[in-house]
């Protein structure tokens, strides 16, 4: 026996971040069953509960050194799951498939709405993993699929607990709109800030200025008041910077503009 020959290193650890990303597949999961029974508020937040494990699962990952091929792949296709498949069919339990009521046309148009959106989050994924280290940490190309999905069903449980008086049925047209532009934005060119960091050089990339530390407790304070209203007020101020910020580098004066 070659007594220098070091005994295979367990691997049990990297079933740490996998049980993260496994409690986000879950949720997804339920999120659909949740939808198919007409809980929309139960849907909402199980796609709320995946996101917040699909932040956590990289993170414990990187903590532990068990980042590997495998994590990342399994991670995409779990978040496909989450943010691209439960979203679009609870979107479409909760308004869209009331669009049949309008005409045969109609109807169509709404599981294919759905359908646009799933396809362009798998789409916006497999864009995500190929620019993987050839990207500007800071930005985003393309609106992030949990983003997307957080617009989503903050949309939905902002009027599915009958609060505001609407039901999905009255919001069929705009629960439309709101899922295409999603959609199309996952899959544009429009960059979007990530959070992850300043960009200067020697700054990790984990960092971010002081005054994002000082928006938390105000943060808190609004999503205190009320939660789904804020979410959704949160995700539409994020979900427009992009084409402001899109729009503002086309305009200004072409030597302002950085390189």
């Amino acid at each position: 026996m070659d007594e220098n020959k070091h005994p295979p290193r367990s691997r049990s650890i990297y079933l740490l971040p996998n049980l993260f990303t496994t409690a986000g597949l879950f949720a997804g999961f339920y999120a659909i069953i949740a939808a198919a029974n007409g809980q929309f508020v139960h849907a909402s937040l199980a796609i709320f509960v995946a996101a917040v494990m699909d932040g956590i699962d990289g993170r414990v990952a990187r903590m532990t050194g068990t980042s590997t091929d495998f994590g990342v792949q399994y991670d995409s296709l779990a978040d496909l799951v989450s943010f691209g498949m439960a979203p679009a069919l609870v979107m479409y339990h909760w308004a869209l498939a009331y669009l049949k009521f309008d005409s045969g046309v109609m109807g169509r148009v709404g599981w294919s709405v759905a359908f646009i959106y799933a396809a362009c989050a798998a789409l916006r994924l497999a864009r995500f993993n190929t620019q993987v280290g050839t990207t500007d940490k800071r930005w985003f190309i393309g609106l992030a699929s949990p983003a997307a999905a957080g617009l989503m069903m903050s949309f939905v449980w902002a009027f599915a607990d009958g609060s505001l008086g609407w039901s999905g049925e009255e919001l069929r047209f705009v629960a439309l709109a709101v899922t295409l532009a999603a959609a199309l934005l996952m899959v544009s060119r429009i960059r979007f800030w990530s959070f992850k960091g300043s960009g200067n050089p020697g700054v990790k990339a984990d960092r971010v200025p002081f005054y994002v530390l000082l928006l938390v407790p105000v943060v808190i304070a609004v999503l205190a008041m009320d939660l789904p209203r804020a979410l959704l007020a949160i995700g539409v101020v994020y979900v427009c910077s992009g084409p402001v910020y899109w729009l503002w580098r086309r305009w200004r004066p072409v030597g302002a503009r950085s390189p």
